[in-house]
């Protein structure tokens, strides 16, 4: 058998592989040559992180992994290093045992302001601290195998007994971290790939099963490029945490218990940081079954104790937003069997500055558009109540969608969503809203976990705006499956709404819209409703 490596050549679009003998590249590192096994039984690690030290050592190269399974605990890169995982080569994380155990967590002093998953890097399969000019290249696979998904899984059911009931009496934490339950045991990982400031990164063209935690885990990075990967994972799929310049594009992403690709602001690195300067696009996003995306199924058939299931799978921004959101596109992507969009800040960052276009959803499991700005303010003390404004959508069709949670978007009482613009939006919801649920008044839960369901059901179909000041729609049509009894648009505390060209099913005799402590209201152009503008209305619906 003839082994190749690969080296770049540009392209007009992008790099592409063209194999040369790897006896005549010197900067190439075949982790077969410091005698990895890949039996998928023999502990690879020293191996490959020899083989790594020695492309370092040379001042940088590519380290190869041949077709094969490698099983594996922390593996440690380098600066200038490219993992490079041909086809048919898988690297395995290994079970846990006395023999095979993940680097420990580091400590980190702003532990108290997110989850443990956020706050730790190193007890991860794949990590790097620190580096500059890092790849991993496909279209090999990673499998995390024996990554947890959680800190009660890097324990027996009776040392979680034992620990909940020490800790049952003890006082809360001011947001709930440092947990113990929270936390994974050391010798256990819980992330795939865990990347900490870092620039100029490249992850491409890998396939990754069952991530752990985080099947990608990147903050604090400059210059990232994520592309053409498929991921069929058992909770997050991509988060980006206080990055910037940042492009996703082309991937794929299966993550049924939840979010799929999802940008975050967390303090975990100390200081509140902006994400900012994304481009997302020509990506999918769903919550099949885990492994069904990959063995091409496509299962539905996941349920709860109770019997319910509410896939999450979505794009998502937050929660953890600290440091905000600023300057980012969302385009071309594909929504199905899992939650709609979601632009959250919470936790005092501005969200701002983002555009949303050509967006397909079918068969969501909750709100298909989701906007919310609250006060969590998970941070240091003086954190302030942040901002969510200058955000354009448009572009969307969504089929079969949830119909207890309507789109949302909501401010809080003194801290309003400023400056939307909404348009060419079609949304065909289920349906089998009732005169009651209608009459139902949503609570503000100012300082809550930010999610579509925590106002319970909804008590219009299509749009619950509330706390907003400049918005326009245009071009946007809402409709059922199965009769309705709640108006279309609710709309309570809102200034300086324009609606142009609206079109809504209703029921005979139930209004189509509802105002409530509004100001500047103008509805043009979206017969048969007549054209509509209240200066100001305690309480209005037509």
């Amino acid at each position: 058998m003839v082994v190749v490596a690969f080296t770049a050549v540009t392209s007009a679009n992008r790099t592409a592989p063209r194999p040369r003998p790897l006896a005549e590249d010197p900067h190439l590192y075949s982790v077969r040559t410091f005698g990895a096994k890949a039996d998928g039984k023999t502990l690879d690690t020293p191996a490959i992180n020899k083989a790594i030290d020695a492309a370092a050592a040379a001042g940088g190269g590519t380290v190869f992994f041949p077709a094969g399974n490698y099983l594996s605990v922390s593996i440690h890169l380098k600066s200038n290093i490219a993992l490079y995982l041909e086809q048919g080569a898988t690297i395995v994380a290994a079970n846990t045992s006395d023999d095979a155990r993940y680097d420990p967590p580091e400590p980190n002093e702003w532990d108290k302001y997110q989850d443990f998953g956020h706050s730790h890097w190193h007890n991860s399969l794949i990590w790097g601290e620190n580096l500059t000019n890092v790849s991993i290249l496909g279209p090999g696979t990673i499998w995390g195998k024996g990554l947890v998904r959680s800190g009660a899984q890097s324990r027996t059911q009776q040392q979680n007994d034992a620990l909940n009931t020490a800790r049952a009496g003890e006082p809360k934490t001011p947001f709930g971290y440092p947990n113990p339950r929270d936390a994974v045991e050391p010798g256990w990982g819980n992330k795939s790939i865990s990347l900490k400031l870092c620039r100029n990164v490249i992850i491409r063209d890998i396939t990754i099963l069952h991530g752990g935690h985080f099947a990608i885990l990147a903050t604090g990075i400059d210059n990232l490029t994520i592309d053409n990967l498929k991921i069929d994972t058992n909770r997050d799929g991509i988060d980006v945490d206080a990055c910037k310049n940042v492009r996703i594009s082309n991937c794929t992403v299966n993550s049924p218990f939840d979010d799929g690709i999802c940008p975050k602001s967390s303090f975990g690195l100390g200081y509140a940081r902006a994400t900012e300067n994304v481009t997302i696009t020509n990506c999918q996003v769903s919550g099949y079954d885990e492994g069904s995306l990959l063995d091409g199924t496509y299962k539905r058939a996941f349920r709860n104790q109770n019997g319910t299931f509410s896939p999450t799978g979505r794009i998502k921004f937050g929660t953890e937003s600290n440091g905000g959101f600023k300057n980012i596109t969302i385009s071309n992507c594909v929504f199905e069997y899992c939650r709609g969009l979601a632009l959250e800040t919470v936790d005092g960052g501005l969200l701002e500055d983002v555009t949303i276009s050509n967006i397909t959803m079918r068969d969501v499991s909750n709100s298909p558009i989701f906007l919310r700005l609250g006060s969590r303010v998970r941070g240091p003390q003086g954190t302030p109540i942040g901002a969510l404004r200058r955000v354009n959508i448009n572009n969307v069709i969504v089929y079969n969608a949830e119909p207890r949670y309507a789109s949302i978007i909501s401010g809080i009482p003194g801290h309003e969503i400023e400056d939307l613009r909404l348009s060419n939006i079609r949304v065909y919801y289920m349906g089998g809203g009732t005169k009651a649920q209608a009459g139902l008044e949503p609570p503000e839960k100012e300082n809550d976990y930010p999610e579509p369901t925590m106002f319970g059901e909804i008590p219009a179909y299509g749009f619950f705006i509330r706390h907003v000041r400049g918005l326009e729609m245009s071009d946007v049509a809402v409709t059922y499956l199965k009769d309705d009894a709640r108006p279309a648009f609710i709309l309570s505390d809102a200034r300086a709404v324009d609606l142009r060209n609206i079109k809504v099913r209703h029921g005979q005799g139930l209004p189509s819209f509802i105002l409530k402590d509004s100001e500047d209201f103008s509805l043009q152009q979206s017969q048969p409703l007549p054209d509509t503008k209240l200066a100001n209305v305690k309480r209005h619906q037509f």
